[in-house]
């Protein structure tokens, strides 16, 4: 679990003033001095990621956070950095000093998601002003620097919310799709942008899968797909890389369904639905509008790319227009979303589930239409409906 990919992992991030004691829980927390500790305020500059195993529910992300009341010119932009990495966390724990029960803006205005109020410090305040934070903030959770089962207490409750939330999600790409026995075939093609000697994470994210739900999977080049579609005797589903759809779609038989990896995890962390409909503004595109292209990972570029070669030549040659590219990486966003026309997503296989889905619901308030590479590519090639048929 130690190599789990932080794009898979649940995230917690830490919020609160500065000095309230958010590094020295952390450290607690993952059991190492992985945060800086001092009694000067503001010691945090820039968020501190650990990637920890919290068992018995697995792996997940830690974050430590810049406090949010400096206000000089570069508490603002630790704030601001605070705020992006809060953005994708899946529970917030709001840290206060057990004096400090004021509920105030650094904590509370910008932070939605689900929060797990923790006060430290307690061994320095009365039994009386333990008992008024009990009371005021039901559920919370009180720190004392000298007894290590507070931090039990704590990891238990993330235990809890976390397992319900994985109870909920639904998080499987193909075990709902297919019976136990199932075969599926996977095409992965061995193009410049393969990493040499590994399968990227969706190939290995969907074999995993396949293994916890005893889905029977084989994995071929698209150059030895025909031969392989003989080899075996029957056949639930074809997965293909979404670059190489034309080609594998005129190769496999109409009764067998067939869809990308991109797609899979399009249906298992976003609104499936929404990045569908995105497809249908296509045809409305004009000469010099701009297309958002996010892609969760940063890689070498090559003549082959996907995202900046691949779909844009065949966009470009869908709408006869000419269409102008802009380009984030990672978590980044453009602060402003005003001028773009469309928004295509990679497969994000490298953000979480809850970044995912912010950025889905902030193309749908600015009214900006979205898809990802996937659904993207199958639609230029004319294959979408065949694509998706197996999700119905």
């Amino acid at each position: 679990m130690k190599d789990t990919p932080r794009g898979m992992r649940r995230h917690i991030a830490l919020l609160g003033k500065t000095n309230a004691g958010k590094s020295t829980l952390f450290n607690l927390l993952t059991g190492q001095e992985n945060a800086i500790v001092s009694e000067k305020a503001g010691t945090t500059t820039d968020p501190v990621i650990k990637s920890m195993e919290l068992l018995p529910f697995g792996p997940v992300a830690l974050i430590d956070t810049a406090g949010l009341e400096d206000t000089t010119e570069l508490g603002r932009q630790r704030m601001k950095k605070t705020m992006e990495f809060a953005r994708r966390a899946d529970i917030g724990l709001i840290v206060r000093e057990a004096h400090d029960t004021d509920s105030g803006p650094a904590d509370e205005s910008f932070y939605t998601g689900e929060k797990i109020y923790v006060f430290t410090k307690c061994d320095l305040v009365d039994q009386q002003a333990l008992d008024r934070i009990k009371k005021q903030y039901p559920g919370s959770v009180l720190i004392s620097h000298d007894n290590p089962e507070d931090i039990d207490s704590l990891k238990r409750i993330l235990i809890e919310r976390l397992t319900g939330m994985e109870e909920a999600g639904g998080d499987t790409l193909i075990g709902d799709l297919l019976p136990r026995g199932g075969t599926v075939v996977m095409v992965v093609p061995v193009d410049s942008g393969a990493p040499k000697g590994r399968l990227i994470l969706p190939q290995v994210q969907l074999i995993r899968d396949c293994l916890d739900y005893g889905i029977k999977a084989y994995v071929t080049r698209e150059t030895e797909l025909e031969s392989a579609l003989g080899d075996l005797p029957s056949i639930e589903l074809v997965v293909t890389d979404s670059q190489v759809f034309a080609f594998v779609n005129e190769l496999v038989p109409a009764d067998i369904p067939l869809t990308s990896f991109s797609m899979l995890l399009a249906r298992q962390k976003g609104n499936f639905k929404q990045l569908l409909g995105g497809t249908g503004h296509i045809k409305n595109l004009k000469d010099n509008d701009r297309i958002l292209m996010l892609e969760a990972c940063t890689h070498n570029h090559t003549h082959e790319d996907i995202g900046r070669v691949k779909i844009p030549g065949l966009l470009n040659q869908f709408t006869g227009k000419r269409l102008e590219y802009v380009y984030c990486g990672g978590y980044c966003m453009p602060d402003c979303l005003d001028g773009y026309s469309m928004a295509v997503l990679c497969g994000s296989c490298m953000i979480n589930k809850k970044e995912l889905t912010l950025r889905l619901k902030l193309m749908e308030e600015k009214n900006i239409p979205v898809t990802n590479y996937g659904i993207i590519l199958a639609y230029l090639n004319g294959i979408l409906d065949r694509c998706t048929e197996t999700f119905k």
